[in-house]
């Protein structure tokens, strides 16, 4: 069963999606929950099927106090690196929540300070905490959603099934059509051989 980290303090949990990606937008997540807040089935978006994470969105958002989503897209993730973008996507995500927390807890173990507010990274958050869940799902079906959005623009990839992880499929692809406008170049694109 998931905690929360604080009792009676605003705690926001953070989480990004995307990171391992060829292609497409890291996304972040932060969300308040109240501290009443409860859910059996609500647990690390990696090991939720698609339709659970699916029922969850919507609940997640209705019964929060905030939320907020950010994507940082591939050209800023060449320039600055992925751990840079997923921090700078996390800090968007706080900034566009309509209430500021007094405490930030972040799944992993990487964070820049957020203006004067106290954090805590925890490694395996996501599977322990549930405002870091929260994130984590709210962070993977928005991302999944703009994928499909990018699917439709250059469907040979598949990033509809793929999400711009580097599948077989998608790196034949990427072999034989090259890459798009939506590829992360820094990244190592096609394995050598």
């Amino acid at each position: 069963m998931l905690l929360n980290f604080y009792k009676n303090i605003n705690e926001t949990g953070t989480d990004e999606a995307g990171r391992g990606c060829l292609a497409g937008p890291v996304t972040a997540a932060a969300i308040i929950l109240p501290e009443s807040f409860e859910n059996t089935i609500l647990t690390d978006s990696k090991l939720l099927s698609e339709k659970n994470r699916g029922l969850l969105e919507p609940l997640l958002k209705s019964e929060s106090i905030c939320y907020g989503i950010a994507h940082i897209q591939h050209d800023v993730i060449d320039d600055i690196n992925i751990l840079n973008a997923s921090i700078l996507a996390m800090h968007q995500a706080i900034d566009s929540l309509s209430k500021t927390p007094n405490y930030i807890i972040v799944d992993g173990n990487r964070f820049k300070p957020y203006k004067d507010i106290p954090h805590s990274c925890i490694i395996k958050g996501d599977s322990k905490y549930l405002s870091i869940a929260a994130a984590s799902v709210l962070a993977k079906t928005a991302r999944d959603a703009y994928m499909l959005k990018l699917h439709e623009e250059y469907p040979m990839y598949n990033w509809k099934k793929n999400k711009g992880y580097p599948t077989k499929e998608h790196r034949a692809a990427i072999k034989k059509y090259g890459p798009t406008k939506y590829h992360r170049m820094s990244f190592k694109l096609l394995p050598d051989n």
